[in-house]
């Protein structure tokens, strides 16, 4: 079964562009299919994705997202008909059981996501969706599963079993499908992505414009605390940078403030804040060439950016982003 990631508006700005689906595949690197299954959401885009995506269609970042305010009545409609027959599906074929049961169970043996979804060859973001209850699994992924967890397929399937049979389930599909409600609608699907502030600790705010589209970081000269998105409480090590360069463009408006994680592994798709010096930082797109290196790249206009190995503790990776 295909998953629907988020709504989005890619196919009514491509055609308001005069552009074709395979113009927009040949820009991402991506097969015909895959620009379908992405207009339609069912395909998860990366953040570098969807920054390139809304670079191609010239449109701000935040119009890609489906939401009550602009986007067409139908649209909506159709997204919540959508959401509403998955849950049907996920509930009927007891995904939300298998993936209650394998949190309960990786909690147990005190695994993290990372460690399971490396050790059963997936990546992280589809273990994730099936731990939430919203993707099937296949016999093979099932095997690789229950191998990461050190387990036997049947003796896996017996435990959750037995979880469920105790009750001891419940409380995570609960949370799992508050969560997911949230994802799940227009406005909360922008929030899964662009992250607005909801929670009372405030993260401070750095950053004034450069030479050359750089930025200026000062930690001695904060502009401004801002609240901090909920899915970042209690990362201390989380600072914002003022969106104080138009070296990205008009993808995001200039008020825009990127959560920056020095702690987080910067890795192909992301984008990042690279320190040339103490205090001037460039805003990369970080790639990755035919030999497996990492660098950056920057737009308007478009300068590759080297990074070696000796520069990576001088990227931090941005986490969120905030309007």
């Amino acid at each position: 079964m295909e998953e629907i990631i988020f709504p989005n508006q890619i196919r009514m700005y491509r055609r308001l562009r005069g552009r074709s689906m395979q113009e927009l595949a040949d820009h991402l690197s991506v097969s015909l299919s895959a620009i379908s299954k992405i207009e339609k959401g069912y395909r998860r885009v990366d953040q570098e994705q969807l920054v390139r995506v809304a670079e191609f269609l010239d449109c701000p970042l935040q119009d890609l997202f489906v939401n009550e305010q602009n986007s067409q009545a139908e649209v909506v409609q159709s997204w919540r008909r959508e959401q509403e027959r998955r849950n049907k599906i996920n509930e009927k074929s007891g995904l939300k059981t298998l993936g209650a049961g394998l949190r309960q169970i990786r909690n147990e043996k005190n695994l993290t996501l990372i460690e399971v979804a490396e050790s059963a060859d997936m990546t992280l973001s589809v273990y994730h969706r099936i731990e939430m209850g919203q993707r099937e699994v296949s016999d093979k992924e099932f095997k690789n599963i229950a191998k990461a967890l050190g387990m036997q397929p049947e003796e896996l399937k017996e435990e959750i079993k037995s979880l469920d049979d105790k009750g001891m389930l419940e409380e995570i599909i609960q949370r799992n499908d508050a969560k997911y409600k949230l994802l799940s609608t227009p406005r909360g699907a922008i929030a899964a992505f662009i992250a607005p502030p909801a929670d009372t600790t405030r993260v401070p705010v750095y950053g004034i414009a450069g030479k050359d589209g750089d930025v200026i970081i000062d930690v001695e000269k904060e502009t401004k605390k801002i609240l901090c998105p909920p899915q970042l409480t209690g990362k201390k090590d989380v600072y914002g940078v003022n969106l104080s360069t138009r070296r990205l463009g008009s993808l995001l408006p200039t008020r825009s403030v990127l959560f920056a994680d020095p702690t987080d592994i910067v890795s192909v798709g992301d984008i990042a804040i690279y320190y040339s010096s103490a205090t001037e930082a460039k805003i990369l797109s970080i790639r990755e060439d035919e030999n497996g290196q990492l660098y950056g790249l920057r737009w308007n206009p478009d300068e590759r950016i080297e990074i070696g190995n000796d520069d990576l503790n001088k990227i931090h990776k941005v986490v969120a982003i905030y309007l």
